[in-house]
């Protein structure tokens, strides 16, 4: 069994995710190697795209929710891959682990299927499918170990993304983002670590990506926009229409577009 700490932080490995009875408007596909790709938004790529890389839950209501909204609101098609195949997202009735054993295991599918790493060249790839499809401009947002891989993604050497957003990011690190030459969106919970935070921003208003982009922390906790989600709480309902909303705004600024 597996001892490295991959994820730190507590509440990522801690807080459950909520049940929703939020019925998905998008529908399933195969595209650019995965076989099953939630696809909400116009039937083709236009000229927004966004592609969506979920928690560590895998597809849940809360967070394809939050992927309608968008699509909506950007009149953008929006992909969430299913990041984790051919492996499964962490079951819901293990978490939170109890036992060491349990949480070994966690940290083992941070260093598996939820290694940031390994996803990002399946992300570009998308990123580059959809260009290629003709979409003018596409950007990525993720959550979690998500948030992650997105701002690793936009800080490839040859990466399609023209805009990248973290949404409560696990494995915060300030030295993901030296190389960053896109504008990011960062919207940390207080559960996230206030000094990677902070260095990030430093490093990007040194930047010219600076002035398209975004920063909000959320007097909320880790995973209020995605399958922890509650949003029978009226408290996380509000701080997670603001996410969506600014995250609208985001994506809208940086490629020159409107907010419907």
């Amino acid at each position: 069994m597996s001892t490295t700490v991959h994820n730190t932080n507590v509440a990522c490995c801690t807080i459950p995710p909520v049940k929703s009875n939020y019925q998905p408007k998008g529908s399933y596909k195969s595209y650019a190697g995965f076989s099953k790709v939630y696809v909400t938004g116009p039937e083709k790529p236009g000229n927004v795209a966004l592609v969506c890389v979920y928690d560590i839950f895998g597809f849940k209501p809360q967070t394809q929710q939050g992927a309608d909204i968008l699509a909506e609101k950007l009149n953008a098609q929006v992909l969430m891959p299913d990041f984790f195949e051919p492996a499964e997202p962490w079951p819901v009735d293990k978490f939170p682990p109890q036992t060491d054993e349990e949480k070994g295991r966690l940290q083992a599918f941070f260093g598996g299927p939820a290694k940031p790493q390994d996803a990002v060249a399946k992300l570009v790839n998308v990123g580059k499918a959809l260009k290629s499809e003709g979409a003018g401009w596409v950007g990525t947002f993720g959550f979690c170990w998500g948030g992650k891989v997105t701002i690793l993604a936009g800080s490839a050497a040859s990466t399609p993304f023209d805009a990248v957003a973290a949404i409560h990011p696990a494995m915060l690190n300030h030295g993901d983002v030296t190389e960053l030459k896109v504008p990011l969106g960062l919207y940390p919970s207080n559960d996230e670590p206030v000094d990677e935070s902070k260095q990030i921003l430093e490093i990007i208003s040194k930047k010219p990506i600076s002035d398209k982009s975004d920063y909000k922390l959320y007097d909320s906790f880790h995973g209020f926009a995605a399958a922890r989600a509650n949003l029978d709480d009226p408290e996380n309902k509000k701080h997670y229409e603001d996410l969506y909303a600014r995250l609208a705004t985001f994506f809208a600024k940086a490629s020159g577009t409107s907010v419907q």
